[in-house]
């Protein structure tokens, strides 16, 4: 699987309270270590352009946005994604 990180993340990141920072560091990781983790809360992101792109629980305040593609499922066809 591909794992790209977006020019505007450190900078989004920057903008975020300490524990926040850890928490979104946290989130990132645990996705590059096993995207089909059962416990990510992963929604589509509604009326995109794109299909692929998530939205990824952090926190009750805080999301990631990814964009998934069918190579990086981890063997889940695309509407069976675990949230």
């Amino acid at each position: 699987m591909d794992f790209r990180i977006a020019d505007t993340f450190t900078g989004s990141l920057a903008k975020l309270t300490g524990e926040e920072q850890k928490a979104v560091k946290t989130t990132a990781f645990d996705l590059q270590v096993n995207p089909a983790n059962p416990g990510m809360q992963l929604h589509r992101v509604d009326q995109a352009r794109d299909p692929n792109f998530w939205s990824v629980r952090v926190s009750r305040d805080v999301r990631l946005i990814v964009h998934r593609t069918e190579a990086s499922r981890n063997g889940y066809p695309s509407e069976e994604i675990p949230a």
